[in-house]
């Protein structure tokens, strides 16, 4: 199974969760500035709410992903007062035909001075915890 990792933050937040998920299984975490070159099986997305919505270069960059590229994407992320961007993510994603799985990893994430420290080494064990499940469910 080859895996890619891709995050967009503009706080570190998702980057930290990026990096210990990436780390996890084996690949290298980069930011979505860097396209998707090599087919992988399953790419893990990283991203947050901005101003109630997916951030437009989040929208831009799965718009530009192949299905002969990416096989399906794992939505993963953080946000300080949302919940999960997955149906925003499927959304984007099903009109490039990429689908996504409905295994996701979510925490919140600090800003502005609320959810202080977030995600901590406890939300980050849970995402290394979530990519080796995701793993070896996926062999």
């Amino acid at each position: 199974m080859r895996f890619a990792v891709r995050y967009y933050t503009q706080t570190g937040n998702t980057k930290r969760l990026a990096e210990a998920i990436a780390e996890e299984i084996g690949v290298d975490a980069m930011p979505i500035t860097t396209p998707i070159d090599e087919e992988v099986d399953v790419l893990l997305l990283g991203n947050s709410y901005y101003a109630f919505s997916i951030a437009p270069e989040v929208a831009s960059f799965v718009s530009s992903l192949s299905k002969d590229k990416v096989g399906k994407i794992v939505n993963f992320g953080t946000a300080a007062m949302m919940n999960s961007t997955y149906k925003k993510v499927r959304k984007v994603a099903n009109t490039v035909g990429i689908p996504v799985l409905d295994e996701e990893f979510h925490c919140k994430g600090e800003f502005k001075g609320m959810n202080k420290g977030r995600p901590n080494e406890d939300d980050l064990k849970a995402a290394r915890e979530f990519a080796k499940r995701l793993k070896e469910t996926l062999k």
